[in-house]
This record gives C-alpha cells, structure tokens and sequence, in this order.
C-alpha cells in the first residue's frame, strides 16, 4: 500500500489497517487518511496522521476494549508515532445523519486516551477534509457513505470555532507550541474565509507572511516552535507579541466575515 509519497506513513498505515481488519472485519467497510498529510504536507516527527474508519454499526464493548488495545500496543512496538495518531470510529448511519443526530463515536487522538464521545454537527470539518482532500486507503468511497457538505457549511464551521476562541482560550497558550498553534491556525482561518479553499498549516502561514510582513517573523518562529517542541526557552517572552497577533488576526476575521 502507497497511498503517499513517505514510506514512513505508508507503513504504519498499512500495519494500522491490518489490525483493524482483524478486529472487525467486514464491519470495516471504509478506512480515510485526511488532514496535512493527505494534503501532501507531512512533516516528519510532528505531523499527526488523521484517519477515519467507517463501520457497519457502533462500537460494541469488546471492539472498543480490542481497540483501544490495539493502539496502546502500536505505541510500544512504533513509539515515534506515539501521541501522533488520530483516529474516529464511526458508523455509515451516523456519517450519514451527523448534522441532526449525535452518535457514540471512537477516538483517540494527540493528548487523549481512546474513549468513547457523541459526536455530530461539531465534526462537519472533518467530514468536509474526508470527502475533498481525503485518501480512500481501503473501502467504500467516502461520498457512498458521508452526507454531502457545502462550501457554505464548511466556512459556517471554521467561523464558529474561530469566534468560540475568547479570552478564557488564551488563558491555555502559554507555552510555544500552544502559541505556535493558534498562530497557524488564525492563519489558516483567515486564509480559508477569504479564499474559501482548505490548505496545509505551511502553505497558509507562508500566505499569511506574504499578506502581512510586519508579522512574518512572528509567523515564522511559530512554524520553527513546531519543529522543536521540547526546547527549553523562555515561554513567557515571546507571549505579549502572540497575544498582539490574536488580536489583530481576530479582527481582520472579523472583517472577512
């Protein structure tokens, strides 16, 4: 299987698959890679893999027991994926009814076990990745099984979680790799509203330097805070001047709206 251009992930797809399939079987019917490396902007040793695997039915007990399983024993056999790997479980009828229905849905992802969540409306951009950048890795097609969405609705949802990011978030982003997050993400906000078109977190932060120099440093050193998340700096230095961007970023938002 090379559904990429990095051998790397390549392999621990394949190896992820096959564990599922063991698990399921044919209750497997689809499983998708989306996100930055779908998009062809994997960057070794921090870019997360975000998949979705589609099933016939909910999880039941056992399954998620096997599951979970499955997970905690790939990161003692692979520990550089280790807190890199996102995956939803989820069922066709739930991919098909998300925008009126919550549904009990797997997930394991950086910073979270995997646990059980309901899961609905709040997960349309995920859905709208798998269905326009996402890589069929096995299975259905995913527009056999998701319900469609709009451009429109796809830019409802990244303004909502855009505008839901209040004083009581900044409280959270303290240290570089949380500041760097914000700052691409605002970028990457931004970009979308005004071109209306989803891109990697590079090629919006380099969008972002190229519309607004007086803040391309800032924008840099946030890509290089990714790069290096374990290095041992003075955090709270470099924090006034992210607060500064926040605020400027959330009112050219604003005015996109």
């Amino acid at each position: 299987m090379k559904p990429t251009p990095y051998p790397n992930v390549n392999a621990i797809l394949e190896i992820l698959l096959q564990r599922q399939q063991a698990i399921f079987g044919d209750k497997l019917i689809g499983l998708y890679l989306y996100g930055s490396t779908a998009l062809g902007a994997f960057t070794d040793s921090i870019s997360d893999l975000d998949l979705l695997a589609a099933l016939t039915s909910d999880l039941s007990p056992a399954e998620a027991a096997a599951i979970e399983q499955m997970h905690a024993r790939m990161v003692t056999e692979l520990p550089e994926w280790d807190n890199r790997i996102e995956v939803q479980y989820y069922s066709v009828h739930a991919l098909a009814t998300y925008k009126t229905e919550r549904h009990p849905m797997g997930n394991i992802s950086p910073g979270e076990p995997f646990h059980i969540i309901e899961a609905g409306a709040d997960w349309l951009m995920n859905w709208y990745h798998v269905l326009t950048s996402g890589i069929t890795l096995y299975g259905v097609p995913p527009a056999t099984i998701i319900a469609p969405v709009t451009t429109d609705e796809f830019i409802t949802s990244i303004t909502t979680m855009l505008l839901e990011w209040d004083d009581g978030y900044l409280d959270h982003i303290q240290s570089r790799p949380s500041q760097a997050y914000v700052i691409i993400t605002l970028c990457r906000g931004l970009y979308t509203l005004r071109h209306r078109q989803h891109v990697s977190k590079q090629a919006a932060a380099e969008w972002a330097m190229s519309a607004y120099p007086a803040w391309a440093a800032l924008i840099s050193h946030a890509l290089a805070w990714r790069l290096d998340p374990g290095a041992v700096v003075d955090h709270a230095a470099t924090l006034p001047e992210t607060l500064r961007f926040v605020s400027f970023m959330w009112g050219e938002i604003r005015a996109a709206l």
